[in-house]
């Protein structure tokens, strides 16, 4: 069969992952230690579903198509709340309501580029980024993250070619948890207007953040959607995943674009979705701020298990929001950890491999656990069976 862009990436690492767990006989005394996935568990509130459940009968236009950039009072909403985290100015009209964040990313991919042109992608990446670049004929140039998974902005502009596109950064991190300082990310702003490509910034798990404050102070900008698109999730904030709701924000003059993708792909983002992020976001301002407080406890328990395993080899490389991203050099030993791993201690977590260009270093020694969805019981059990284990 001929190339075509689907074959030309690699398989979605979750579905993978799950079948790795599906497929693997554990050990009889340890069952499964889920740690793959960065989703929420369990429903959203019990005062949403009420809100939503009501909705569906009450409110008829939900089951027709809407507007393909969304829901006119969501995107007020969203741009009120934007401006006002980040001490900046952001218009309805900025706004984009999208089927998933990952939507989001497509569509300012298929907005921005042509075939063959570039996209500098940190390293280790989140790996569905990668794998649309490659379905788009997109490629993904490797900005490869130092020793502090920090990307570096000379090394960026380094790489910046003709065909440069955009730089993108995911912050909190996935895969790595960490927050980028408020002036790196600004650099890489001024990077992105200074050589007239775009900075893709997405900030999904903004919600988490162990920093008080603006994030960064793009926003103030007042030219800040010359260069700037950004990305956000409702999933993760309101247990929406399965609704799939997410927004991109830029200038107007891109949106004029970005409609015809979004018009394309899906026509109109999931009505019951938009309304149950509307109604979230005009609700659950104090739920959220205790759904942080429990993801923030939990990856100090992460960063305490990890703090006891140094002498078993483990090293924490980042931590925070949903992820906690480790390193043990003796897993080179093996083509699979994680497979090794998962089959010697029911841990399932996600290598390197899925992260990183195949030739990069701590391909094979490098692991995201997800601990979002664990309590501190389980991320307990998990360091005991890490500290009884060896590669």
């Amino acid at each position: 069969m001929s190339e075509t862009r689907t074959r030309a990436t690699f398989a979605p690492p979750i579905p993978e992952s799950k079948a790795w767990a599906k497929n693997t006989a554990l050990p009889a005394h340890l069952p499964l230690l889920d740690f793959s996935q960065a989703a929420p568990a369990s429903p959203p509130p019990g005062q949403m579903l009420d809100a939503m459940a009501s909705a569906m009968t009450r409110e008829p236009e939900l089951h027709l198509y809407g507007p393909a950039l969304g829901n006119p009072r969501l995107r007020a909403a969203l741009a009120e709340k934007t401006a006002k985290l980040y001490n900046g100015r952001i218009t309805p009209e900025q706004i984009a309501i999208t089927s998933g964040c990952n939507q989001a990313f497509a569509a300012a991919i298929a907005t921005l580029t042509s075939e063959g042109d570039e996209v500098l992608l940190p390293t280790p990446w989140y790996f569905n980024h990668k794998m649309w670049l490659d379905m788009s004929g997109v490629r993904a140039v490797p900005l490869t993250c130092g020793p502090d998974l920090l990307p570096s902005v000379s090394r960026a502009r380094r790489l910046i070619s003709p065909r440069t596109k955009a730089i993108v950064l995911v912050s909190p991190n996935n895969p790595t948890g960490l927050e980028y300082p408020p002036e790196l990310i600004e650099r890489f702003y001024l990077l992105a207007r200074e050589t007239g490509i775009h900075l893709i910034l997405d900030e999904t798990y903004r919600d988490f953040r162990r920093s008080d404050g603006p994030a960064h102070q793009i926003f103030a900008d007042p030219e800040w959607a010359d260069a700037l698109i950004h990305l956000y999730s409702f999933s993760k904030a309101y247990h929406l995943t399965g609704h799939r709701v997410g927004a991109l924000a830029t200038s107007e003059t891109m949106l004029t674009e970005v409609v015809k993708f979004l018009d394309t792909v899906t026509i109109c983002p999931t009505g019951l979705g938009q309304k149950a992020a509307l109604w979230g976001l005009e609700n659950l301002d104090t739920w959220l701020k205790g759904e942080r407080a429990e993801i923030l406890a939990r990856g100090d328990a992460v960063r305490q298990v990890f703090g006891k395993l140094q002498n078993k080899g483990w090293v924490l490389n980042g931590s925070g929001a949903y992820f906690a991203y480790a390193t043990h050099p003796d897993a080179a030993r093996h083509q699979n950890p994680a497979q090794v791993l998962l089959g010697e201690t029911g841990v399932l977590a996600l290598p390197a491999n899925m992260f990183r260009p195949k030739d990069e270093a701590g391909v094979l020694t490098e692991f995201r656990i997800a601990f979002a969805n664990a309590d501190a019981a389980g991320i307990e059990e998990m360091g005991r069976r890490l500290a009884d284990f060896s590669f």
